[in-house]
């Protein structure tokens, strides 16, 4: 060991004992597994559907309201427009918005959390604050009164879900921090003057990364949900553009419930699928990351 590197930066046996040990763990858990494998699946499917759809999800053919075939093997649309390509082309935008709406306010909340545990005082007072008066609005109507006022391009759903979502992932950081503030190491690290950012994002964030991979596994699906949400009520992604909530949307009508279901069933389906495969990811990883369990 180098005089300059301390005893926590050397390659150690324990963690790499405790990532084995998670691994392990999680193998176990079948329906994490069986989870992880569908949302991969889903994730390819999004990645390639260009090449996997049989159709352009937009085009109009002269089979209006077909039933299933051999050439629409999920049949086609009232306007004409095969419902296989539109739920592969729908999946692919809320699989993006799910993951990256979590991706923004999870960062954004990580990063205020881990600054008011860590500093205390006024600022974890004001965002304490803050986060109260986020979390006591009625979600949903706050974002449908906005999203109304702003339009439902992609990006402002994005940035409007997160608006509201930031608030419980720096909450469940700033207490992490401040339980984790309390050990040696870092005391170690404050003692021999190291400077603020790299005792939070190389110390500290290493040991609370757990808990926030769990909440970000289940605000995926969350989100999902979110976003099918306001598209089936007309305030998501606009049609002609394919999302799994305005296909919902589009197929409102008692004769299409009843008399066509494959015009709703695909997408209620893939709804479904998608959320409890990460559902049961976020299980697995919850329970994997459980010391006691």
């Amino acid at each position: 060991m180098s005089a300059t590197t301390l005893p926590w930066e050397q390659p150690n046996t324990r963690v790499e004992g405790y990532v084995r040990q998670v691994r392990r763990k999680f193998v176990r858990h079948r329906l994490a597994i069986w989870g992880l494998a569908v949302t991969i699946l889903l994730i390819l499917t999004a990645l390639f559907a260009p090449w996997l759809t049989p159709y352009p999800p937009n085009d109009v053919t002269s089979a209006f309201g077909a039933k299933p075939s051999a050439a629409h093997w999920l049949g086609t649309d009232q306007v004409g427009r095969d419902v296989l390509s539109r739920l592969l082309y729908g999946t692919r935008v809320s699989l993006f918005i799910g993951f990256t709406t979590v991706a923004i306010y999870v960062t954004f909340g990580t990063f205020v959390g881990m600054a008011a545990g860590y500093y205390g005082g006024w600022l974890d007072m004001a965002v304490m604050r803050m986060t109260d008066i986020f979390l006591s609005f009625p979600y949903m109507l706050v974002v449908l009164v906005i999203v109304s006022m702003l339009g439902s391009q992609i990006s402002t759903i994005m940035i409007v879900l997160a608006l509201f979502k930031w608030p419980t992932i720096a909450m469940l950081v700033r207490g992490s921090v401040l339980a984790a503030k309390e050990l040696d190491y870092i005391k170690a690290g404050v003692a021999l003057g190291f400077r603020t950012p790299r005792i939070l994002l190389r110390h500290m964030l290493p040991t609370i990364i757990g808990p926030i991979i769990v909440s970000a596994t289940f605000g995926v699906a969350g989100t999902i949900l979110s976003e099918a949400g306001l598209s089936f009520l007309g305030m998501g992604v606009k049609s002609p553009q394919a999302s799994l909530g305005n296909m919902l949307h589009d197929a409102q009508s008692l004769t299409v419930l009843t008399e066509q279901q494959w015009l709703w069933m695909p997408a209620g389906c893939m709804i479904l699928i998608a959320v409890l495969a990460v559902n049961f990811v976020g299980d697995g990883l919850r329970d994997a990351l459980d010391a006691k369990a």
